[in-house]
């Protein structure tokens, strides 16, 4: 009782880890004890293991099918996962045995919604070519009042000037004239649209790039790399590596900043897209909210086609691959078959373009089950078999938090940078940045701290008992 008690206060202290260690444990003993494996659905929750925590929720009600938190957690888990006609119907069972429940209920109201409106877009599809926001937009008439002072493109084009006040008139959380945003969105849809799926630089002997990790709407810690490493320049070129969005409350601020840069120096600034960059994560964990609750829907709707168009992956000197996932679901995928990709779309559910931004590194060889319900998990075999096939020397990816804010593995060929620290204002992680230079590729690694600042005004909507569950977000 004292062990079961300790795993819950570890639980409640965010020492997830742990919690999932002893739980593991608890079970070994214990096979069939339905609390013990909710429990752990929770930690799995809380560290993003979505496909762990639907498993260790489904075998919570196989052993104790009247066990309401484990439709809670399941319901959790697919709602995550996207899956959200299963999270409705667990939900709805939820809210039938507590119906006094308030946060039950919105959760309820919240997922049918979701489903109402999938239902609705499938229905108002058709076969046609489906026409462009940027095509209904009349940017030159839209008015910029008199009573707004921010900054202004000028004459139509991002400059540095322009950039340094965006960014001032940004940290004191001012929002950035529609018409200007729409110039930015405009402007950078048609540099992407242009680039190939698989990006390919020299650096020469003399020159460096900085590679960063998920940002995830955290804007001061944005400003803070800058400040440590220098803006963004032709002589000091960037690559982010996706997820620059949701999360964190300031994420139109911190993609408005990045394709500015992408902008005002588009062979020396590059950016790659994450799994947050979709509709549906956008839908579930806070940034089409913003967008609507800052802008417009339509505005949303035309980030959504931006983000269709962000390569997939970057290939340094011939030897150094980035993606934001990882590597693939299968053998024999080669840097050609990157290059072929039609990216412009939604991610499918599987396939290389799926796996680029969804799958994970593990320890032991092989592949298995991702940790996450999407893509795979791939051990040092996989990596070293996919290296030698394509003649590169490592890879570098993001995607997971780090504590050290990143993580070398598969004897130092697979290599995780994050570089959003203490992400969700409540991991406590430092972020990271990596340093290539051309001379020899060897990866620099540099540490920082989260910014002293409340990033983040999304709350955990999912509080029952006492128990956050962790996964969708909405605005307050």
């Amino acid at each position: 009782a004292l062990d079961f008690l300790n795993t819950l206060l570890m639980i409640a202290c965010k020492d997830y880890e742990n919690a999932i260690k002893y739980y593991t444990e608890a079970l070994e003993l214990n096979p069939s004890n339905a609390i013990y494996y909710s429990n752990r659905s929770l930690a799995y929750l809380r560290t993003e293991c979505y496909g762990y925590a639907l498993a260790d929720a489904t075998k919570a009600l196989e052993i104790d099918k009247n066990y309401i938190k484990g439709y809670y957690r399941r319901a959790t888990s697919n709602m995550a996962l996207g899956k959200f006609k299963a999270a409705l119907k667990d939900y709805e069972t939820v809210v039938r045995v507590r119906p006094n429940d308030k946060d039950a209920t919105m959760k309820y109201q919240e997922c049918s919604k979701i489903v109402k409106q999938k239902a609705f877009e499938r229905a108002i599809a058709s076969d046609e070519t489906k026409k462009s926001v940027v095509d209904s937009l009349d940017i030159e008439n839209m008015t910029i009042e008199d009573d707004y002072v921010g900054p202004k493109l000028e004459d139509g084009k991002v400059t540095l000037t322009f950039m340094k006040e965006m960014m001032d008139w940004f940290q004191d959380q001012k929002k950035l004239h529609r018409k200007c945003a729409y110039q930015i969105l405009v402007q950078v849809k048609d540099v992407l649209s242009k680039l190939p799926s698989l990006v390919e630089i020299t650096l020469k002997e003399s020159e460096k790039i900085t590679i960063c990790g998920d940002t995830h709407g955290q804007y001061y810690d944005l400003l803070n790399i800058f400040k440590l490493n220098g803006l963004p320049s032709e002589t000091n070129p960037y690559l982010f590596n996706g997820d620059f969005v949701d999360r964190g409350s300031f994420s139109l601020e911190v993609i408005l900043t990045l394709f500015g840069f992408k902008l005002l120096f588009p062979d020396n600034f590059h950016l790659l897209r994450g799994n947050h960059e979709t509709d549906n994560m956008n839908q579930m964990y806070g940034f089409e909210g913003e967008v609507k609750a800052k802008y417009t829907a339509q505005m949303f709707q035309l980030f959504s086609e931006v983000f269709q168009w962000l390569p997939l992956a970057q290939c340094i000197n011939n030897k150094v691959l980035i993606m934001h996932g990882g590597l693939f679901s299968e053998d024999g995928v080669t840097l050609d078959d990157l290059r072929k990709i039609d990216r412009n779309r939604q991610p499918p559910d599987s396939g290389p373009m799926c796996d680029l931004l969804w799958s994970d590194p593990q320890p032991q060889n092989g592949r298995s089950i991702s940790k996450r319900g999407v893509s795979c998990q791939f051990g040092p075999d996989v990596t070293e078999r996919f290296l030698e096939q394509n003649k590169l020397d490592f890879i570098v990816r993001s995607h997971e938090v780090k504590a050290e804010g990143y993580e070398v593995t598969h004897s130092g060929k697979c290599i995780t940078v994050f570089s959003a620290p203490n992400y969700c204002d409540q991991m406590g992680n430092k972020g990271a940045y990596i340093h290539l230079r051309g001379s020899d590729l060897k990866p620099e690694f540099h540490q920082f701290t989260a910014v002293v600042s409340i990033q983040s005004v999304y709350v955990m909507n999912t509080k029952t008992n006492g128990n956050t569950e962790g996964n969708v977000f909405r605005m307050i």
